[in-house]
């Protein structure tokens, strides 16, 4: 009788200790230009990341142009004093850089990355483009008419048509935040080279602007690469512009935008809540997480696993303007998309987990999870040098102090289930949601109507 071969494993890997951890904090400076710089020095991350803010938001934008930020932002590495479009992007090439830009509420950013043993050159490539972009008529109109062929294709995604139509809801007309941030057909058509410089030297200069790097410094003479680069942009002071405060309609209300043939309804729910200047800021973020930030939240718990009527739900809070006077604002959704004939029993029950988290609440358990899944995975999501320095120039452009990020993780971990729920339910009134679905209006109208869930309209699509 052979007797039995047996596997010999090598014995289960075991969890050291955990590091302590913080998210990294600046050092702030100014250059002579009035520029202002935040470095991170970050051992062994050998691709810097450098992210510029520039005081230009989209309220600023002359009446009738909407959309020339996004041009203007498209435009810096299209050309400048010293290269054409083609010799500034062979330029960046050579260094191994990637440089992009957009626009948004705040403001326009500019995103660079390049190896540390080339950032003195690709920093020099960056300031011509900023003190000096070309934004010559051929590349203006190119630019034009680029964003003129993306605006069918936003209309024809049905989370892209929600979005703006929930914007269009909530805002009034007269509020930048009510129209499409990157300009609609009728104002893009009327941008040209005139307009974008004219944008650009109102509001483009260095004593507005602020530059994030963070990388390996060491070794680097980051004083002496910023003076010959970013230290030479000159302009003037700037005037501080007043800031209109964020005001929203957020009656309980749905609205249908009709795509006859859907076999899926987007939907978008949402309205104007508390930004990161309020107090409840963390509270919100945990129980917000709590309800829809992953596949074991309660939307998807119910919608996805228990129903299959979609592939995933979320519920986020996204930050429109920031202020510490109180005059910000964040954009606080659910968004997701269901199968046609289920839309009216999809929504029925997302309305049931709200009532059912008011009355209820979340649970230790739900909210153990989501600390650690916002808390105790940070440091991964922090590995690049890149999300370290968009996360210190979203400080920035939302006017918040350097060591937010790392006070809120602190906060994060301090708060309890009862602040969160009450955080939550506050954040998502079920009278209070205006309801954008994007789907068949002949198929979803008439079971949607008889959930009472708010006055019911329908637009073309």
């Amino acid at each position: 009788m052979t007797e039995a071969a047996t596997m010999q494993f090598h014995p289960q890997p075991q969890a050291g200790t955990a590091k302590p951890w913080a998210f990294p904090a600046p050092e702030r400076g100014t250059l002579p230009n009035g520029l202002t710089v935040l470095r991170c020095n970050r051992p062994g991350q050998q691709v810097v990341a450098v992210e510029i803010h520039l005081e230009a938001p989209l309220d600023a934008e002359p009446e009738g142009l909407d959309g020339v930020a996004t041009i203007m932002a498209r435009a810096f590495n299209e050309g400048t004093d010293k290269h054409s479009a083609e010799e500034f992007a062979a330029e960046l090439d050579r260094c191994g850089a990637t440089l992009d830009a957009h626009a948004d509420h705040p403001g326009v950013r500019v995103s660079l990355e390049v190896p540390v043993s080339r950032l003195p050159k690709a920093l020099g490539l960056l300031a011509d483009a900023l003190r000096a972009p070309a934004f010559a008529d051929s590349e203006i109109e190119r630019l034009v008419r680029n964003r003129l062929d993306e605006i069918p294709h936003e209309a024809a995604n049905p989370a892209r048509r929600a979005a703006k139509e929930l914007s269009r809801q909530l805002f009034p007309p007269t509020s930048r935040m009510s129209r499409p941030r990157q300009g609609t057909e009728e104002t893009v058509t009327a941008i040209d080279s005139a307009a974008v410089r004219a944008f650009y030297e109102k509001f483009v200069r260095p004593a507005t602007a602020t530059l994030v790097v963070v990388g390996d410094l060491v070794g680097t003479d980051l004083d002496a690469v910023l003076a010959d680069t970013v230290g030479a942009w000159t302009g003037s002071a700037g005037e501080s512009r007043p800031v209109p405060p964020v005001t929203a309609d957020d009656r309980g209300r749905v609205v249908i935008v009709d795509r006859p043939g859907a076999v899926q309804t987007q939907l978008l729910i949402g309205r104007v809540g508390a930004d990161r200047h309020d107090r409840v800021w963390p509270a919100q973020v945990l129980g917000t997480y709590c309800l829809g930030g992953t596949l074991t939240s309660r939307l998807d718990r119910v919608l996805r696993e228990e129903k299959g009527y979609t592939y995933g739900v979320r519920a986020f809070g996204q930050v429109l303007r920031s202020a510490p006077d109180g005059t910000g604002a964040a954009m606080l959704a659910i968004s997701g998309s269901v199968d046609t004939p289920n839309t009216g029993p999809a929504l029925d029950d997302l309305w049931k987990v709200l009532r059912t988290l008011a009355a209820e609440g979340l649970t230790d358990a739900e909210r153990d999870v989501a600390v650690q899944n916002l808390v105790g995975v940070a440091p991964l999501k922090y590995e690049m040098a890149a999300s370290v320095a968009a996360t210190l120039a979203d400080q920035v452009e939302q006017n918040l102090p350097d060591d937010f990020q790392a006070q809120l993780y602190r906060q994060l971990a301090a708060t309890g289930t009862v602040e969160a729920t009450a955080a939550v339910v506050n954040a998502f009134p079920e009278d209070r949601l205006v309801t954008v679905l994007v789907g068949d209006a002949a198929q979803i109208e008439e079971p949607v109507r008889a959930l009472g869930i708010g006055e019911v309209s329908v637009v073309t699509g």
